[in-house]
């Protein structure tokens, strides 16, 4: 629990500096949010327009008296008006977040329900030839771009057999749980095939340094299975690495694979954010940077308090 307390107290820390880092970083973006709002049209503002709409969006004060409205807004729970959906920036990040949170758990669960037997696979015939190309999937896998595994799978399985569905109307899992699931499935492997080959590395080296432990060989020596040695005993000691991989690319994804949802036009946090970028959004921007940076201190919490579940040696906190 302190070891808890002591974390949860860093939340606000962190969320501090990184709003402090996005709202300088989206104000030195060349340009400016009317502009990029009314596009062409821009030009045709008489001054007194262009300070009207800069002093309705808060443009005319310094960024001191900027950051300091906006923050004391976040901190009543209120991140703004977005300007290119004309609602609460909550509001919208909440909308695009449940596609974005689908995507990583499907992502994932792709990468270690292939990724892990794989890795303990390759692990276990160390320098056989099954090792081997196991080990030149996991090199292709790392190497090769999203956006080209993407592309080529749009190409092989939707426009060539058209088994899947490339891209369409976004639809709900509670409104259509088979067309949901049918057009994130691709955009699913994509990200998946690049996450399977780190996890399948990763548990396979893992495995090798478990395997050589003394406890494992003391196992062996007493007659115990070999498929109880690996699964049970070598494994739950060698998912430390894999979880800690896990944890940080799910804390990724949360965020948004921007490539992956631009190719298959999802509209999730990472297009969002995009678009909002490109439109000079300050506020979603902002708040969808302090969005994903939260997910990412709770998803690298829970990874932490994993470790203790599956090695009862490790104790969090402890000084040494």
């Amino acid at each position: 629990m302190n070891y808890l307390l002591r974390r949860l107290i860093t939340f606000p820390l962190v969320m501090f500096g990184v709003s402090i880092l996005v709202f300088v970083a989206i104000r030195l973006v060349p340009g400016d949010s009317i502009t990029a709002m009314l596009g062409t049209e821009a030009g045709l503002l008489t001054p007194d327009q262009r300070q009207a709409l800069a002093a309705y969006f808060g443009l005319d004060q310094s960024w001191l008296v900027q950051y300091g409205r906006w923050l004391t807004g976040v901190v009543s729970g209120d991140l703004g008006l977005s300007v290119t959906y004309g609602k609460p920036v909550l509001e919208v990040i909440l909308q695009r977040f449940p596609l974005t949170l689908e995507l990583a758990c499907l992502s994932v669960a792709i990468a270690i329900g292939f990724g892990l037997p794989l890795g303990v696979f390759a692990a276990t015939r160390n320098g056989r030839g099954s090792d081997l190309g196991v080990r030149i999937f996991a090199m292709m896998g790392q190497s090769t771009p999203s956006f080209v595994v993407g592309l080529g799978m749009i190409y092989i399985l939707s426009a060539g057999f058209g088994i899947l569905p490339a891209m369409g109307q976004y639809v709900s899992f509670s409104q259509d749980p088979i067309g949901n699931i049918g057009q994130l499935l691709l955009p699913a492997l994509t990200l998946g095939l690049s996450f399977t080959a780190s996890v399948t590395r990763i548990a396979r080296s893992a495995m090798l340094d478990v395997l050589s432990d003394d406890y494992v060989r003391t196992a062996r020596s007493k007659g115990v299975p070999a498929r109880k040695v690996i699964w049970r005993h070598a494994l739950p000691n060698a998912l430390i690495p894999v979880v800690t991989l896990c944890g940080v690319e799910f804390g990724y994804l949360l965020g948004g694979a921007v490539l992956v949802e631009q190719i298959f036009a999802l509209p999730g946090v990472g297009r969002m954010t995009l678009e909002a970028i490109q439109q000079r959004d300050y506020a979603l921007v902002q708040g969808a940077v302090l969005f994903v940076a939260l997910n990412f201190m709770i998803v690298n919490l829970v990874v932490d308090l994993a470790y203790v579940l599956l090695d009862p040696r490790i104790r969090l906190g402890s000084r040494s």
